[in-house]
């Protein structure tokens, strides 16, 4: 009897088969579809440098405005002594704040 049931499973195997032949020929027929447009691509890749040109002229711009503000340098002292921070980090804040002490100061202490 054990023969007989092999070929019943045989016959169901087949059937199966090309279900999932079927299925997967559906399948690799969307991914064909699905091809990548090298223009869009390029496009896509044009775009995100342009983005990163303009942020990086964007922070250029900023830091050319921030060294042309005048500061006095004793403040920076004063702010980087009794705050007990870097002198760069004191007239970073003094040049964002116009070299208005106090509102760095203010800043600072937020």
């Amino acid at each position: 009897m054990e023969g007989g049931d092999e070929g019943v499973e045989m016959v169901v195997d087949s059937k199966d088969m090309q279900q999932q032949s079927k299925a997967f020929d559906k399948l690799t027929d969307r991914v064909e579809d699905r091809q990548l447009d090298s223009t869009r691509v390029q496009e896509a890749m044009a775009s995100i440098a342009a983005s990163a040109e303009a942020d990086w002229n964007v922070m250029r711009m900023r830091e050319k405005e921030l060294a042309a503000v005048k500061i006095n340098p004793a403040e920076v002292d004063i702010i980087a002594n009794e705050l007990e921070l870097d002198k760069k980090v004191a007239e970073r804040t003094l040049r964002e704040h116009k070299g208005d002490a106090v509102a760095a100061i203010r800043h600072l202490l937020r």
